[in-house]
């Protein structure tokens, strides 16, 4: 079965979120599977690019609206990734550094799309299976069947795959002159409210859809930023899939970015050696308890909450525990945590931005992970803390309901219901009383470690997907 995977981020070639946690892995297990599985992204103008063997695989023209732009395909060709890797540039277009953020972008990722299929279509590519990451992709399954610019590409399966519901990529329908010609008479399948909405074309057109967990399918039910009564429509093609996590990448024994590698056999020392590294470098006291946060500072990760959670952790706990926090977003927000190092300097250390080795060094040294979410479509978070030993406290909703039952049931993590620093604190208090417990913390480590959260099943799954 030939698989390409359609998508704008991919680890380690370009990061912005889990997204590229998930197709930097889901095809290379896919392909120790007995499956051929590929990767199609677009060009970043970033190391990786440079720092590796590429080779031209095809090189043509694509129109958009009035402009003809040029559409070169390289491939890495030491599969240095565990599968095959195409880069689409299309120089004006699909040529810079950053993934998101141009004032352009949707007119950027028509042409990767549009790009992509003219590629396969001119080479004869007709893979069993097109692999739609998000609505950056989701103009796909409409595009093959109602373009006759690729009617080569007709009745090949495609299967959606909704990352983050909360971004859907709707744009007014003047943009449809930046699409490839379509049969007019299908127009209800792009549009949504009287716009071109991608998310919801995806939906629409694809053979089947899925989300990255059980628990985020059943709320896109109810919340779904307007296409509730779209995904009861097509509810008998939705499935929910829990994304894995790569174990060769995140595995403690192993990992090249922390200080101090450990398995089960020696979590403990393992832990606290990291741990102390850690704390001399922001200057904490390794003797306290250490809570850490990653990830974008945005509104569906509760990331708001935290100049409140930090003041009041501190203060309610009278100095007994440290926070670490790593990641960046709202200049507001950045200011804010900036004022508050100054307040708490010897308990809460900040590092704006995203480094990679850091997030490692943050699994490998803190005892708790605090994921505030509002929105949570999976989590990939909570699975690398287990991994590393580390106990997540998660608000119980979308995938963190799958993946983290509170200790109350019996479980590995601490749950609470409401996106409020006063639900969230409440849980540090609980998660503290058990940090002074060594017996019980050595026990949740092990737990915790002990958890499977590899690809091999949910790979399982999405064979299952494509077969449907």
């Amino acid at each position: 079965m030939k698989i390409f995977h359609l998508s704008m981020e991919c680890y380690p070639v370009a990061k912005v979120g889990g997204l590229a946690d998930v197709v930097g892995a889901l095809p290379k297990y896919q392909n120790q599977m007995g499956l051929d599985a590929s990767v199609v992204m677009p060009w970043y103008n970033n190391a990786f690019v440079y720092d590796n063997q590429l080779e031209v695989v095809f090189d043509g023209f694509i129109h958009q609206a009035e402009r003809m732009y040029q559409v070169i395909v390289h491939k890495e060709i030491n599969r240095k990734l565990g599968f095959d890797l195409y880069l689409v540039k299309i120089p004006g277009l699909l040529d810079r550094e950053k993934v998101y953020g141009y004032d352009d972008e949707s007119e950027q990722f028509i042409a990767f799309q549009h790009g992509v299929l003219h590629w396969l279509s001119a080479m004869g590519i007709r893979p069993d299976i097109l692999h739609c990451h998000d609505y950056h992709t989701g103009l796909v399954p409409f595009m093959i069947e109602n373009c006759p610019s690729f009617k080569f590409m007709k009745g090949v399966k495609t299967i959606g795959t909704i990352h983050n519901g909360e971004y859907q990529g709707s744009m007014s329908w003047e943009m449809s002159k930046y699409l490839p010609f379509f049969d007019a008479s299908k127009f209800g399948l792009l549009d949504w409210n009287s716009r071109i909405n991608p998310m919801a074309a995806m939906i629409k057109s694809s053979h089947a859809f899925n989300t990255v967990s059980k628990g985020y399918l059943e709320e896109l039910f109810s919340s779904f930023q307007g296409l509730e009564s779209l995904m009861h429509q097509e509810a008998q093609k939705a499935f929910g899939i829990i994304n894995g996590i790569d174990t060769e990448v995140w595995n403690p024994k192993t990992d090249p970015m922390i200080e101090a590698h450990f398995d089960l056999k020696n979590a403990e020392i393992g832990k606290w050696k990291n741990k102390v590294q850690i704390c001399e470098a922001y200057d904490l006291d390794p003797n306290l308890a250490l809570f850490g946060f990653i990830g974008r500072f945005a509104g569906e990760k509760g990331a708001d909450l935290l100049p409140e959670i930090i003041s009041q952790a501190i203060k309610e706990s009278d100095g007994k525990l440290n926070i670490i926090v790593l990641g960046s977003g709202n200049p507001y927000l950045e200011a804010s945590l900036r004022e508050l190092k100054k307040v708490y300097q010897f308990n809460f250390a900040l590092d704006l931005g995203y480094k990679e080795y850091l997030s490692h060094q943050i699994y490998a040294s803190a005892d708790f992970l605090l994921m505030p979410s509002r929105v949570e479509p999976c989590g990939l978070n909570q699975m690398y803390a287990m991994r590393y030993g580390t106990i997540p406290i998660v608000r119980y909703t979308g995938g963190l309901k799958d993946t983290v039952e509170d200790i109350s049931s019996g479980g590995s993590g601490f749950n609470f219901t409401d996106a409020n620093a006063e639900s969230v604190v409440h849980a540090m208090q609980r998660a503290l009383t058990i940090f002074e417990n060594k017996k019980m913390m050595k026990m949740l480590i092990e737990n915790n470690m002990n958890f499977n959260f590899s690809w091999e099943k949910s790979a399982e799954n999405y064979l299952y997907l494509y077969k449907y």
